[in-house]
C-alpha cells in the first residue's frame, strides 16, 4: 500500500501574492483585528447595553437603541472597512482591481494610490490614538459620567488594541512600497 505524497507547505489563498512573506500576512490580519474590540464596544452601547456612562453622558445606554445607534452601527462599519483595508496591502486586490469592477476590473493600481493613503492613515491614526491614550485620564477627569471600575477596564481594554493599528500599516505600507518597487 502505498500513499500519496502529504505536503508540509500549507495551500495559498489565491489572492495571495507571491513574495509576500507569512509575518507580512500575519502583521495585515493583526492590523485589520485591531479595530474589532473598539467595534463591538460601540456596538454593545448602539444596542443598549450598560457600559458605565453616566447619565449624563451621550453614551449613557438609556439613548439606545433608538435613532442615535444607526451613527454608532455606521462608525463601526467604516472603522471595519478601513481595518480590512490592511489586507490589500498583501493581497492581490491591493494590486490589481478585481475583475467585478465595473469597468476598471483587471487594471493594475499604480502603488502610489495605496502607499499614500495608507502612509497618511498610519501617521494619522498613531497621532491619534497615542494622543488619545496619552489625556485619556484627563479627559476621564473631567468627565463624571465616565466609566469607572469594570467599566472602564472594558472600555481600556477594548480601545488600547487601536494603538497598535498605526504601526502595524506603517510597516505594511512601508513593505508593499518596497516590494512593488522591487518587483512592479
Amino acid at each position: 500500500m502505498t500513499s500519496a505524497p502529504v505536503s508540509t507547505a500549507r495551500a495559498q489563498a489565491p489572492d495571495v501574492v507571491p513574495g509576500v512573506s507569512p509575518w507580512l500576512n500575519r502583521i495585515a490580519v493583526l492590523a485589520s483585528l485591531t479595530v474589532l474590540p473598539s467595534c463591538l464596544w460601540r456596538l454593545a452601547i448602539a444596542a443598549g447595553v450598560p457600559m458605565g456612562w453616566g447619565p449624563g453622558s451621550d453614551l449613557h445606554h438609556s439613548y439606545y437603541p433608538g435613532r442615535e445607534s444607526l451613527v454608532l452601527v455606521f462608525v463601526t462599519v467604516l472603522q471595519e472597512c478601513l481595518g480590512l483595508l490592511s489586507l490589500g496591502l498583501v493581497r492581490r486586490w491591493g494590486e490589481q482591481l478585481p475583475g467585478w469592477v465595473p469597468r476598471l476590473g483587471g487594471r493594475r493600481l499604480h502603488p502610489l494610490v495605496a502607499v499614500v493613503p495608507a502612509a497618511l492613515g498610519a501617521l494619522a491614526l498613531t497621532g491619534i490614538t497615542s494622543l488619545g491614550a496619552a489625556t485619556w485620564s484627563e479627559v476621564n477627569a473631567a468627565n463624571p459620567d465616565a466609566p469607572t471600575g469594570p467599566a472602564l477596564w472594558i472600555f481600556t481594554l477594548s480601545y488600547v488594541p487601536l494603538l497598535l493599528w498605526g504601526p502595524l500599516l506603517g510597516v505594511l505600507t512601508v513593505a508593499y512600497w518596497q516590494r512593488r518597487r522591487l518587483h512592479g
